[in-house]
């Protein structure tokens, strides 16, 4: 129990909060001016914001052999965009709880599929049958949220 406890489960729940914000802002946003305006501008301040860290820690970004690296590895940016888009579309149209529960629900069952074959590359963590229960239990506390 008290693993759920520690610091990246602690940072996990802030992501998790952070998250529910930057999707009703966005949508908002997205709301007052477009869609694709709203991903742009909070995608340009997202770069200055990073520029920024990276000068301020002075992370020399050009040392590393960005050609050798996967090409699979570079779409999280493709990702972000979709994400931003598709949150910014879905939470006007069903709210925010029901926006982020669906969002949980497809993080986690792909979570579950990748930790499980070991997808891109990372570390394998095949499911058990407590992960299923806790997955099946999971989709109808989910079903309880959706209004």
């Amino acid at each position: 129990m008290l693993k759920f406890l520690s610091l990246p489960f602690v940072i996990a729940g802030i992501s998790g909060i952070t998250m529910a914000v930057q999707g009703t802002l966005n949508s908002l946003l997205s709301e007052k001016t477009s869609l694709l305006s709203a991903t742009f501008i909070v995608h340009i301040i997202g770069t200055v914001i990073a520029l920024f860290a990276l000068l301020v820690c002075k992370i020399p970004i050009f040392k590393h052999d960005w050609a050798s690296i996967p090409w699979f590895l570079y779409l999280g940016g493709l990702l972000s965009v979709l994400i931003v888009g598709l949150v910014a579309v879905s939470i006007p149209k069903i709210g925010v709880c029901n926006a982020t529960t669906a969002i949980i629900i497809g993080q986690v069952s792909t979570a579950v599929l990748i930790d499980h074959f070991g997808w891109f590359g990372i570390q394998r963590f095949p499911w058990n049958p407590w992960q299923f229960l806790g997955i099946v239990l999971f989709a109808a506390g989910a079903k309880l949220l959706f209004r």
